[in-house]
């Protein structure tokens, strides 16, 4: 039997963040402190005022849910042919900023609408898709806490079927009769517009890429957590706590 690592060390090891994670960190940083302020000196939209302003939030979650359930639906495929834990602990932390930023796409969308359509929530074809997608990870979440042993594997197809779904939230304003504003109406917003909105975009990015990042080392350190539990048992090190946290990881 192998020797008792030093847990401390070991966790040091696999916790420490890297030059990227700070420098994504930095950019974010940046870019929250930036868009605010050219989002408010951006000109408002005629008819709809100062409400308007919240397409830059709105439309940036909107792509970073996207881009989540697609990378959760990619490393969902490697998970159920390769098997490999590496693609499970991204597809999981994907998942999880699904239903958070999509639930931000959610609500941010109906307080537009109210201005824009004079009502909340109509069953137009891109809302009614993009809360399917949200409710497809939030029952991947629940698969693969509650389903037992095959949860991960029943998650794995829900999000394969969620992350196609993403195109068709794409391309239905385009196909389908819609009262939802088309994708192409980016490219007629005033220079100023544009300038608030990349920004927004870009900021939102970078701040996906470090919550990725810091969820997928939490998924890391709960794998080392619970080897290392299994191996105090081993060794007769056990007390409470320890039961405790291996039953919790």
């Amino acid at each position: 039997m192998e020797p008792l690592r030093n847990p401390q060390k070991d966790f040091q090891k696999n916790g420490s963040p890297s030059f990227w994670f700070f420098l994504l960190v930095a950019l974010g940083i940046g870019g929250f402190f930036l868009s605010p302020f050219l989002i408010l000196h951006a000109p408002s939209e005629k008819t709809m005022g100062l409400i308007q302003k919240i397409f830059y939030f709105h439309v940036s979650c909107a792509w970073i849910t996207m881009l989540s359930a697609l990378i959760c639906g990619l490393s969902s495929v490697f998970f159920l042919f390769r098997n490999t834990e590496t693609a499970d602990r991204i597809a999981v932390a994907s998942a999880e900023l699904v239903v958070l930023f999509g639930l931000c796409v959610l609500v941010t969308g109906p307080l537009w609408a109210k201005k824009a359509w004079g009502t909340y929530w109509q069953w137009d074809v891109r809302l009614t898709t993009t809360l399917l997608l949200w409710l497809i990870f939030v029952i991947y979440l629940f698969c693969r806490k509650y389903a037992g042993p095959d949860g991960k594997k029943l998650g794995a197809g829900l999000a394969i079927f969620g992350m196609v779904d993403v195109p068709l939230i794409y391309i239905s304003v385009s196909f389908w009769r819609t009262i939802h504003p088309k994708t192409s109406v980016v490219s007629t917003l005033d220079p100023a517009m544009k300038i608030a909105f990349w920004s927004s975009m870009v900021s939102f990015s970078f701040l996906f890429f470090v919550l990725l990042s810091l969820r997928i080392r939490l998924q890391q350190l709960k794998v080392k957590h619970r080897d290392l539990c299994i191996a105090m048992d081993e060794e007769g090190i056990t007390n409470e706590f320890w039961e405790d946290s291996y039953e919790n990881s």
